[in-house]
């Protein structure tokens, strides 16, 4: 009778604690790092996310972060993650003074950032380093999720800035993010995806002037500036395509006063072509002028044959605000398009590495009430090198052996 019991309290014992270990849930799946799964759960530690899906494809985007596109893959949660993420700062919970690189492949932020009508920069301080502050605003304060379905996300910001000549904005963002589906892609590129697997996103930003006084030329204007922080490596080139032409019509084929000078083994120019270099190595930026810039930029990594591209329609204007750090000659002669190869500065410290790709719209003169709209798409593609050799002749105008041979001999 003894031995009867305590077989079965043993038992019930087992039963128990089958029952405990189903209620606690089956353990989770571990994702190798750069891996969308592993970005997704260490992000969801830390702030909420929304998600975007359609199959394979993913987005994730947070409302924390002003809305932007953390990360996304086109192979699902084991696929290779493409937006670049500041771990450490996003771990430690702390909130800097200058700015925040928390990272992600697509975050909005205001123009201008030098210059006479800087909103980086208060009034008769030093264009340096510890005087310039990114407003919180577009680096730590939340925007309002107004509506998320499966496939789109909508943003909402009321704020207000002064800008360096002391112009105050009464300003509203709304920031709509979708995700296109596979056939979208397909119409949109003239492509085929046979082999090929894709994930895309269109996000559209508007800057409204929600004041009762009009933004003029002669106060300073702002534009909305979208930043993309990739993950690099050494296989990774930016290329640029840009349009030929007489410089006295169009203007000069390409902008470095930011960082100084790039060396020749980083940057290839030719007619139509800018091949830029993004190991995440060297610091280095350059930038489009408004007449020169085309449809389409992008990034090819050889490493993991992954090809990115972004779309963002020229404007029919050169009023684009310069972001400078100095008093300029000519605020509204900055650029459309811009990459950044990120490197360590002069003390041996880094803040990534990563690099961008980067768009503005032109300077927006609004009237109170009016708005100004800034529309750019996403693509990030993955397969093998000649399925995706079509996709990049047709969105950048090369072969990926152009691509892979612009530094092969450096």
């Amino acid at each position: 009778m003894l031995n009867f019991f305590i077989r079965n309290s043993f038992a019930v014992v087992l039963v128990c604690f089958m029952l405990s270990a189903c209620k606690q849930g089956a353990p989770e799946v571990q994702f190798a790092k750069n891996t969308y799964g592993y970005d997704k759960a260490f992000l969801q530690d830390y702030v909420s996310c929304i998600e975007l899906s359609n199959g394979d494809s993913k987005v994730l985007l947070i409302p924390q972060y002003q809305g932007r596109v953390m990360t996304s893959t086109c192979n699902g949660d084991s696929g290779l993650s493409f937006g670049w993420i500041n771990y450490d700062l996003i771990a430690s919970q702390k909130i800097l003074p200058h700015m925040n690189a928390f990272g992600g492949e697509e975050r909005l932020w205001l123009g201008p950032e030098g210059g006479q009508y800087s909103i980086f920069f208060k009034a008769d301080v030093p264009f340096e380093y510890e005087h310039w502050f990114t407003p919180k605003e577009i680096d730590t304060d939340s925007f309002a999720v107004k509506k998320k379905t499966k496939s789109e996300a909508h943003f909402t910001k009321d704020f207000t800035l002064t800008n360096r000549a002391g112009t105050n904005f009464t300003i509203g963002i709304d920031r709509k993010v979708r995700l296109l589906d596979a056939e979208e892609i397909k119409s949109r590129l003239h492509i085929s995806l046979a082999g090929i697997h894709a994930v895309s996103y269109e996000s559209t930003n508007t800057l409204k002037n929600t004041g009762t006084h009009p933004w003029t030329k002669e106060k300073g204007l702002l534009s909305i500036w979208m930043l993309g922080m990739m993950t690099p490596s050494p296989g990774v080139t930016i290329v640029l395509p840009i349009k030929p032409g007489d410089s006295t019509l169009l203007g000069k084929k390409i902008n470095t006063n930011y960082f100084g000078p790039i060396p020749h083994d980083r940057m290839h120019i030719n007619d139509s072509v800018i091949f830029f270099k993004a190991d995440g190595k060297a610091r280095g930026k350059l930038g489009i002028p408004p007449l020169r810039t085309k449809r389409f930029i992008g990034s090819y990594d050889g490493k993991n044959t992954c090809l990115t591209i972004l779309e963002c329609e020229p404007a029919n204007t050169q009023d684009y605000v310069n972001s400078s750090w100095e008093e300029q000659q000519y605020p509204y002669g900055g650029d459309a398009l811009n990459a950044y190869n990120d490197g360590p500065l002069e003390d041996g410290s880094q803040m990534g590495p990563f690099y961008e790709l980067e768009a503005s719209s032109p300077g927006a003169a609004l009237a109170a009430g009016e708005s100004l709209i800034h529309k750019q798409t996403t693509y990030h593609f993955w397969g093998k090198k000649e399925m995706l050799e079509d996709v990049v002749y047709q969105t950048l105008g090369v072969s990926i052996d152009q691509i892979e041979q612009a530094f092969s001999t450096k």
